[in-house]
């Protein structure tokens, strides 16, 4: 069973309640029909119904086994900005109102504090600096995490690392010149992401041109103060560095390389790089050379799942990533009944 199928099988098992905010949109329509048609979630469209019934009718998309928030219904919004205004008073209900019916992404957030929905879909119509502005306000960041970020997974042919061809890769998207105290915070919730989308034990490589000292540069010297600060934050996590890549994944050149003990080096499950030129860079390399499969990039850092997509993703895509927020959803569930 390859990743994409176990998680699927994950998803089905327990299916979560998913908000769409962008609910006139074909392709996410469309995605949100074919999980609710295979039962990996329940999808709850958020907007004005009559609108969204309009699209789905002009689409050919039929919306059986689907639920609603109609955000045109003046008093199921009041209900909900009270209810939420329980949970944060952060903001007046007055403000809530306003962003409520100025945006559906709003009321989809609301719903997902509140506990009526699991995670929040969008990225089709929105921006993703849209999304992570709308995440920070209304749902905030998890304990300990200063920042939001990204983390992706890469199945990778020909790779034989700890994990077979999979690799996990963060930030490529979000930050772009991370400071020690972010890019721990990256780390970190990649750690929490890989733990509860592939159940693996985390083992998360800092990366950068230096491996244990062989350079000296405040570039460097960057990476090692973030190193420090994560085992403060949560010493339980395997987070080591810094690492040249090859270091980081190859048991062969961390014999080498690193003359010390290391739970991490040359098994490195997680890498993180150092900014986003090199995330960028690092993870198109990665797919176009070797034709890499890539899933995400998948928000992180949120107190709850947020979830962003590309606007050019096709549905299967859409799909994958929806299945993956589900999955996640389950996880962080769990972890907070514990």
């Amino acid at each position: 069973m390859d990743i994409m199928e176990k998680i699927y099988a994950q998803a089905a098992a327990d299916p979560q309640r998913i908000a769409f905010p962008e609910a006139t949109d074909q392709k996410i329509l469309q995605a949100a029909r074919e999980c609710c048609d295979k039962g990996l979630i329940i999808p709850v469209l958020v907007g004005d119904v009559t609108q969204i019934r309009s699209a789905a009718s002009e689409f050919g998309i039929g919306l059986d086994g689907m639920e609603f928030f109609d955000t045109a219904d003046s008093a199921a919004v009041e209900s909900l900005v009270s209810e939420y205004a329980q949970h944060n008073d952060s903001l007046s209900e007055k403000a809530l109102a306003k962003r409520a019916a100025r945006d559906s992404m709003y009321p989809a957030l609301y719903l997902l504090e509140v506990g009526k929905v699991d995670a929040m879909f969008a990225g089709m119509t929105h921006t993703t600096g849209d999304v992570i502005q709308a995440g920070m306000l209304i749902i905030g960041l998890e304990d300990g995490i200063i920042t939001p970020s990204s983390v992706g997974i890469a199945k990778i042919p020909g790779f034989n690392g700890s994990e077979g061809d999979l690799l996990c890769f963060g930030d490529s998207a979000v930050c772009v010149n991370p400071s020690p105290e972010e890019l721990a915070s990256i780390a970190l919730a990649a750690c929490d992401t890989v733990r509860d989308l592939l159940d693996w034990d985390p083992r998360c490589a800092m990366l950068s041109y230096s491996t244990d000292g062989s350079a000296e540069s405040p570039l460097v010297d960057k990476v090692r103060q973030a190193i420090a600060i994560a085992h403060e934050a949560r010493p339980e996590y395997k987070i080591d560095g810094e690492f040249q890549l090859d270091a980081a994944i190859d048991p062969r050149v961390a014999a080498k390389k690193v003359k010390r003990e290391s739970e991490v080096a040359g098994k490195a499950n997680i890498v993180i790089w150092p900014d986003l030129n090199v995330g960028n860079i690092g993870v198109k390399l990665v797919q176009f050379f070797s034709h890499a499969d890539a899933y995400g990039p998948l928000l992180q850092g949120f107190r709850k799942i947020v979830c962003d997509c590309s606007r050019s993703a096709p549905v299967s895509e859409l799909m994958g990533n929806i299945v993956m927020a589900a999955v996640r959803a389950q996880s962080k569930k769990k972890l907070n009944n514990f």
